[in-house]
């Protein structure tokens, strides 16, 4: 019995944090030699609608260590850093409306330092490169054990769909 109530005892106190959360880290200067780098060519994209230098993803991070997540927002050729972890976007799609099954994706680019020493300069690794969607994650995953990657949505529209929003 006074086993169980040590086992008790112990649990309880193993389920208490006194530590204060770490607090949420902003976005950090991406370092120049992942900017230089071209992103990749994905050919021929037929673009209806929106342009897509107009584009606006909004992809989701997680570190999976402390699980904090936040939204990173994102337009095609811009890169941003979070902590150590830099994702670039190349490119953001969606299916037009009149098209079945509604699928959204982007063309994302992950690096992470591994470096841990903070002494020393951080040296970024390409961990993922290539397409994300929404509706199917387990088609292509970020694999790290730290950090995630999905795509949230792509903010684009297509010809007609403003009428149909007006006359709603």
């Amino acid at each position: 019995m006074r086993f169980v109530a040590l086992a008790v005892a112990a649990l309880v106190l193993a389920g208490c944090d006194n530590a204060a959360p770490e607090p949420e880290t902003e976005a950090t200067e991406v370092p120049e030699e992942l900017v230089s780098d071209p992103l990749p060519d994905l050919g021929d994209i037929e673009v209806i609608g929106t342009p897509m230098e107009e584009r606006v993803a909004t992809l989701g991070l997680i570190n999976k260590r402390n699980n904090l997540s936040r939204d990173v927002e994102l337009s095609p050729g811009e890169s941003t850093r979070v902590d150590d972890v830099v994702i670039r976007l190349a490119a953001c799609e969606r299916t037009a409306p009149w098209e079945s099954p509604a699928e959204t994706g982007a063309f994302v680019q992950v690096f992470v330092n591994d470096v841990r020493n903070p002494d020393e300069d951080p040296e970024f690794t390409r961990v993922f490169s290539g397409w994300l969607f929404k509706n199917s994650p387990s088609l292509n995953v970020v694999e790290h054990p730290i950090y995630d990657v999905w795509v949230k949505d792509c903010a684009m529209s297509f010809p007609g769909e403003e009428e149909e929003a007006e006359a709603s």
